[in-house]
């Protein structure tokens, strides 16, 4: 009796076209197929990771509740957590699709905002990039959704005078 080899691999073998840079009869091009494999194993990476945690999330949705507060509140707080996690790599798992998108349509590494090309340093450091680095400074400027807005040095430190005082003891 023959028997069949057992495949151990995650992923699926490569067929001719996408080890010759065909993938649905979109051509890859040479100087993106690194960030190509890149993109395709950091999504292997994330959709294992959420698999981990959707896993995660449904034993702990099953567990023994305690009786004591403090557990409970830390068995929800580990819940929820796994849940913002999931969410997370949920918008990055997009973020990748999305960029493997444009490696096939060829408009990757072009700035969606300008049409500019996008430094090589930022697409190495963030490979599902849309905007060159000019392009997201603005477009935070434009947004306000640029980071943390801080206060005017020593706004916070500034001396209270007598004149500000509430609780001055004339009446």
């Amino acid at each position: 009796m023959k028997t069949e080899p057992i495949l151990t691999t995650s992923r699926p073998k490569d067929n001719t076209s996408q080890i010759l840079g065909n993938l649905n009869g979109h051509k890859i091009n040479p100087k993106w197929r690194g960030a190509y494999d890149n993109l395709m194993d950091l999504r292997d990476v994330l959709l294992h990771a959420k698999s981990d945690l959707q896993q995660a999330a449904k034993s702990d949705q099953h567990g023994a509740f305690s009786m004591h507060m403090a557990d409970a509140a830390s068995d929800q707080y580990d819940l929820d957590f796994a849940l913002g996690m999931m969410s997370s790599e949920q918008n990055s798992l997009y973020e990748i699709e999305q960029a493997l998108n444009r490696i096939r349509n060829g408009s990757y590494g072009l700035c969606e905002m300008s049409g500019e090309p996008i430094e090589a340093e930022r697409l190495e450091a963030i490979p599902w990039t849309r905007y060159s680095a000019v392009a997201q400074r603005e477009l935070e400027l434009q947004t306000g959704f640029g980071g943390p807005k801080l206060g005017k040095l020593a706004s916070l430190a500034a001396p209270i005078s007598e004149d500000d005082d509430d609780d001055s003891d004339t009446d």
